[in-house]
């Protein structure tokens, strides 16, 4: 008996609907598994990505970076903090992160990031250990700021995927062990379906038009029209 690795991507496509880009499953998340997963995204049409979410782990960044040259990475802030509090001492983690969720309220950028340098400082003084995490991760954490202001609380983390993968983990907990990959697909990609059947029923745009348009060109111009829905600006990978 081996453990296996699931992993699902979803994402917004450019007239601000949520949809099911793949599901993966591996022996490990390690770069060369994330780089094969995200090039068959690619491969099936997903292109023109604009901003790739998800957490620090080695291999998948590394994989983004390799085959999603010129895209933005979001670092997910919740995955972020936890980090940040393992290098911080039992006793002055609630204030550190009372500080640091305090930078996700001010509504400008520049007091953002002026307020985590403040947060920066204050740990310099009580917890330097903190500090090198806090400076190696700055502009991946406030990389949300380049978007529309509208946009922030839903492309800062990856909580927008969270509610689909606690589903799956309880119908996969149900089971418990599978005889083969094809039965873990069959499995999850159900669950993935009623998803997507769900969000095309509903017909609810996760972002508006307006604000669409006003996501950053990237480096390439795209052509995106109505009869182009699979276009994909941003993606949410878990």
């Amino acid at each position: 008996m081996v453990s296996r690795a699931v992993v699902v991507a979803i994402g917004i496509n450019a007239l601000g609907y949520r949809e099911v880009l793949g599901i993966a499953v591996g022996d490990s998340e390690a770069e060369g598994f994330w780089r094969q997963f995200l090039g068959s995204l690619k491969e099936r049409g997903l292109d023109g990505t604009r901003l790739v979410i998800s957490d620090a782990h080695l291999g998948l960044t590394a994989a983004i970076k390799r085959m999603f040259q010129g895209s933005s990475w979001q670092r997910c802030r919740v995955h972020f903090l936890r980090n940040l509090l393992s290098h911080v001492p039992k006793a002055g983690q609630d204030m550190v992160a009372a500080a640091m969720k305090a930078v996700f309220v001010i509504q400008a950028p520049d007091q953002v990031r002026a307020h985590w340098q403040r947060v920066t400082e204050m740990l310099r003084k009580q917890f330097p250990g903190a500090v090198p995490v806090m400076e190696a991760a700055r502009d991946d954490v406030l990389a949300f700021l380049h978007f529309p202001q509208e946009h922030w609380r839903k492309v800062w983390s990856t909580n927008p995927l969270e509610r689909l993968n606690k589903e799956i983990k309880r119908r996969t907990n149900v089971v418990g062990i599978f005889p083969n990959d094809p039965a873990i697909v069959r499995l999850v990609g159900s669950q993935l379906l009623e998803q997507q059947e769900e969000w095309q029923l509903e017909r609810r745009r996760f972002f508006s038009e307006a604000t669409m348009a006003k996501i950053p060109e990237p480096e390439e111009p795209l052509e995106l029209t109505d009869a182009d829905p699979n276009a994909q600006p941003a993606a949410t990978i878990s």
